[in-house]
This record gives structure tokens, sequence and C-alpha cells, in this order.
């Protein structure tokens, strides 16, 4: 497929925060860009207001016109996460179309450019939205395919003008198989989507392959004690070869030092609390310096730095109350979320509005749920949120709740949940989860007083 003959492109999915980074990509090449979503969103209103044509209905009706089979000039991008027994998915593998994963269009977009890929279970789209903040803010420069919406560009897609793309490399599907980078990073290995892998040994032979992909000559960071034989160790752990020392917290910000060796810059500050996230700068900081950029830039970079929507975001930060959102949705992102919120408020009360995502997820980690969630002072849970799977019978909310060592804990519908916080009147509310739980920040904050 070459990408300059391309003239229109249709997204199935479009909604998903991949896809619609890739669709803004091909707008941006002045292509007709349309899609089909099951629900519209805040991000799906803001593509339709930037000039794309969506629908929501699976229904083959609502495909625009045009779109005619053996068309070298229209491409279909779709993501697995769409059932496999939709109509309009269904129609268009029927027929003589050019259909494309998600993942084969990032690859073949990045194919032939500098390419810098972030991967990991988690903290890739915080670690990459680092990174393309770095090379934009300090005027080196990158088109940036990322994960969520990065604060500082109000978007999840960079347009750069040279030839270094950044992307978030997927491992859900084994998507990020079809990179092939100068520089890659590997943020993380906890096991997740074994609904893919069956087990936590075939994700971390995914990620060795992904690894290999490296191009020849090229650079691997790899977070200290991973099972990787291979690349360059990060970390805040003293064994690794490039590290974060001397970190502390002033002024609610944590701060720290860099070295690897060679370079050593202090006194960095940034914005996202948690030693994860100082992790995830570290590797950032690795990149740019192997890209030649000037220390005191990046330095600069680094606390100009705004976050993610929903990585740590603070709805509400006041003297009486701290409201933070947070995407976390595996054990291991939940007890990062929490040690960050306590390192910076430990006297105060926490409760936590969690909605599980997936049955198949919380039926694998229900022990590591239960014990993470133990941690808190109040819970608040949510049904799980399906996303694209089926319901597993005995797997829900009470099947969770019940392993949960905690005495201030209940299971509440969206509806409910708001009463119960205007009860509460919580000093420290963090809502966490990758689901729908989104729809009920704005509520919340009107609700604790802060519309």
């Amino acid at each position: 497929m070459k990408l300059d003959t391309i003239k229109s492109v249709y997204f199935i999915g479009i909604g998903g925060i991949g896809m619609s980074a890739i669709a803004r990509y091909f707008l941006n090449k002045g292509c007709l860009v349309s899609g089909y979503d099951k629900t519209k969103t805040n991000l799906t209103t803001i593509l339709e207001a930037e000039g794309m044509t969506i629908s929501y209905e699976d229904e083959l009706s609502t495909l625009p016109e045009g779109l005619e089979a053996g068309d070298l000039e229209l491409l279909v991008v779709y993501t697995p996460a769409i059932p496999k027994e939709a109509k309009i998915l269904s129609y268009f593998k029927a027929y003589d179309f050019s259909l494309k994963k998600r993942s084969e269009v990032l690859g073949i977009i990045s194919r032939g450019q500098f390419c810098i890929a972030v991967a990991g279970t988690h903290g890739k789209t915080t670690t990459s939205s680092i990174i393309a903040h770095l090379l934009t803010d300090t005027s080196f420069g990158c088109t940036a395919f990322l994960g969520g919406i990065a604060t500082n560009f109000e978007s999840n897609f960079i347009l750069g003008n040279n030839d270094v793309v950044v992307v978030e490399a997927d491992e859900y599907d084994r998507s990020f198989l079809t990179l092939s980078p100068d520089i890659a990073v590997i943020t993380s290995m906890d096991a997740d989507h074994l609904d893919i892998y069956g087990d936590e040994s075939q994700l971390h032979d995914s990620f060795r392959l992904f690894a290999g992909q490296l191009k020849d000559g090229g650079t691997l960071f790899v977070k200290s004690g991973l099972q990787i034989d291979a690349g360059i160790s990060y970390g805040i752990d003293k064994k690794a070869s490039i590290s974060a020392s001397n970190i502390r917290v002033e002024n609610a910000h944590f701060l720290f030092d860099y070295s690897d060796g060679k370079h050593t810059i202090t006194d960095l500050k940034i914005v996202l609390p948690g030693r994860h996230n100082i992790e995830n700068a570290v590797a950032a900081i690795a990149v740019g310096l192997q890209l030649g950029i000037n220390a005191d830039l990046i330095k600069k970079a680094v606390a100009s730095f705004k976050g993610v929507k929903r990585r740590f975001e603070y709805i509400v930060n006041s003297p009486e109350v701290i409201y933070v959102d947070d995407y976390a949705h595996h054990p291991e992102e939940l007890r990062a979320c929490f040690d960050a919120v306590r390192e910076l408020y430990p006297a105060k009360k926490l409760t936590v509005i969690f909605q599980p995502h997936l049955f198949s997820r919380t039926r694998d980690f229900v022990d590591r749920f239960a014990e993470v969630l133990s941690s808190v002072d109040d819970l608040l849970l949510l049904e799980i949120y399906p996303a694209r799977e089926r319901p597993l019978e005995g797997i829900d909310a009470r099947y969770l709740l019940d392993k949960i060592a905690l005495v201030e804990k209940a299971i509440y519908s969206k509806v409910d949940v708001l009463e119960a916080i205007k009860n509460k009147r919580p000093e420290l509310l963090v809502t966490v989860g990758a689901g729908d739980i989104d729809t009920l920040v704005q509520p919340l904050k009107k609700m604790l007083g802060y519309a």
C-alpha cells in the first residue's frame, strides 16, 4: 500500500484513542475521513468538528456513498477491539476492499522514517507523550501517535515537519510486531491481555520479539528488572545503567536527579506525581539525549510537560478537596496511582471509585485487585465495564468486592455513586478505570462544588 495514493479512509472504531490519532493523520494529509463507532463520545464529537463524518449504527445503510470494492484510493482501517460479527466489518471483509488493522497502518506510516516506539503493559502513553513533548518543546520536532490526549497539545496526534515519528507500541493482539523502531523503550511487562496470550510467559515472549524488531544500530531502553536480556536499563534502581536519584517532594511536586554515566542533570521537576512517572521521565530523557538534544533544553521541557488526560489528572486541587482521575485498570497501575497519592497526601483519607475493566481481566487478577484495593480507606465499586467482552458467569463486581479486606466498601451504580459522594464529602477522591467512568468526572466535580 502506498500512502500517497490514498484519497479516502474509513475507520471501523474511529473513536478509539489509537484509531483517532491515525484518522487525524490522514485528515491532515487532505484525505476524506469517515468512520463508525458504537458510542458518541467527547472525542468523536471533536473529530466530527474537525471534519470527519461518523455514524453510530452498525448498519450498512450508514456507510458513506462512494466506498467501492477494489478502489485503490480507498483504505479501510479497523481495530481488533471491534467484534468479529459486526456487520460493517463483515461487509468489508467479504469484498475486495483494502482492509488493514490499525497496527498495520501504523507500521506502514512509520516505515522509512526514524521511528521511536514505546511499549509496555503500562507507562507507554505517558512515556511516549513526554518524549513527543520533549522533542517538540526543544524544536527537534516529530510526528506522534499517542494513546492519550496530551495536555500540552490537547490532542493524541502531533504533526511534525521532519522524518521522526513517535508511536505508542500496543501489545494487545501483538500489534507492536508491525513496527521496526530505531529507538525502542519497554516500560513494563506485567501480565495482562491473557485472553490473547494465554499466560504471562507468552506475553513476555512477545515483548522479546518486539525488542528483536529493532533496526540494526538501533537503541533499546528497558526498565530495570524486566526479563529481557538486551538493551540499556533505566529506572530508580541503583543497579540501572540510567537512573534517577535524590527523589523528593517539594510543594506537592516531585524532583529528582538524572544520571547515565555520561550526563548528569540535577533538580529535574515533573508535574506528574509518583515514582513510576519519574521512571517514565527518565526513559524520555534518555531518548532525548540519545538524539543529541541539549540537557538544559531537556530539563526545561520536562518541567513544562503538563501530563496526559486521565493520567493522574487533577480535576480539583484545593486546600479543602483533592480530586484526581486516572486511567489505571490493572492492579499494578492502581498500586502506582495509590502510592503516588499516599506520598503526596499521607494524612488524608483516601476515597476511591473504581470501575473494573473487562470480565476476563477481573477474573484473571481478582486476588491482586483485591489486595491493592484493600489499601484504600473507602471504596465505591462500580460494575465491570465489558468493553469488547460478553459476561462471564459468576464474574461481577460482587465477586471482587467479597475478596476485598475493607470495612468501608460497597457497590454502586453510576447514578447512586454521585449521591454517595455528595453525602461523604471526601477530602481526597480518586476515580480509576478504563471504561466509561470518565463520564462521571464532570458530575462529580459539580457535586463537590467546583463546577
